[in-house]
């Protein structure tokens, strides 16, 4: 169905109202590469059993983290299959250290869809507050769908960072696990790209991909880690855009320039030839 841009743009999609515990935010930190070495006291605090570290970028999953069921694209004025879907871009302010428990609830809108000719993003804009009324993050979310466009919208402003013409302040060398996504699936986005071989064959992919907020939350945690101390409260947003696929097992090289201000970032599958997995990274410093 064509997309109906007077009915999908500024639609309002709910609010949903769920929980967490530290239980889930451990598991999670797992699922991003947390606490691989048992004997790394600092890693371990990732896992803790009472107050384990959360990344903000936990704040992407926090909502469905117990959702069973492959997610849909169906929304006023927009229904996609889901194998025509890529995820586009990502990102998460924290407004405040996220807590590793709580009760919190969201509320999401279509905030723009763009039209690239032969295929159109859709961004959907989040605000989360806590039980106690303030905001607690707020996330946007660009979807990329193959060819869906053509339906007379803007095409969107340039989002593309301008990096240091100088080499980077630090390199991390990060391996993933060849089950990463299955794991990372129980953090609740159920999507059959990232565990079923058939449907990844169906969509173009040789095998299951791992999940491109894996590869988001895995940048942030290696991140956190060399450069801020492994403090997730020094990080204020986090944001990327999905350059390129990973496959489970391979190695991401994560590239971080320090502008003062703020960092930018990049990471590559180092087993194909540094292919682009993340760009456009930018982290604004709490």
């Amino acid at each position: 169905m064509p997309i109906d841009l007077d009915t999908a743009l500024g639609a309002g999609l709910g609010a949903r109202t769920f929980s967490w515990n530290a239980s889930d935010v451990a598991l999670y930190n797992l699922a991003v590469g947390a606490a691989r070495d048992p004997l790394d006291t600092e890693g371990l605090r990732y896992v803790d059993d009472r107050a384990p570290k959360v990344l903000p970028t936990f704040a992407t999953v926090a909502a469905g983290f117990h959702d069973a069921e492959p997610p849909t694209v169906s929304f006023p004025g927009v229904e996609i299959d889901l194998a025509k879907v890529v995820h586009g871009s990502q990102h998460v302010t924290t407004h405040r250290p996220l807590p590793a428990s709580g009760t919190a609830t969201t509320r999401t809108r279509i905030a723009e869809i763009q039209d690239k000719g032969s295929a159109a993003v859709i961004i959907q804009e989040s605000k989360t507050t806590g039980d106690d009324g303030l905001l607690l993050w707020t996330a946007r979310s660009a979807i990329f769908a193959k060819g869906e466009g053509g339906f007379g919208g803007d095409r969107g402003a340039s989002t593309r960072v301008d990096y240091p013409d100088s080499p980077p302040d630090h390199v991390v060398t990060v391996p993933t696990r060849p089950d990463q996504a299955l794991l990372y699936r129980l953090c609740g986005d159920r999507n059959p790209l990232h565990s079923d071989p058939a449907f990844a064959e169906g969509a173009g992919f040789p095998r299951p991909i791992l999940h491109g907020l894996c590869s988001y939350g895995v940048t942030c945690r290696a991140v956190v880690d060399e450069v801020f101390g492994g403090d997730p409260g020094a990080v204020g947003s986090f944001g990327a855009t999905f350059a390129g696929v990973v496959f489970p097992g391979e190695t991401l090289r994560i590239s971080v320039w320090d502008r003062g201000s703020d960092l930018v970032a990049t990471a590559v599958a180092v087993e194909r030839d540094d292919a682009p997995v993340l760009g456009n990274v930018v982290v604004e410093k709490a």
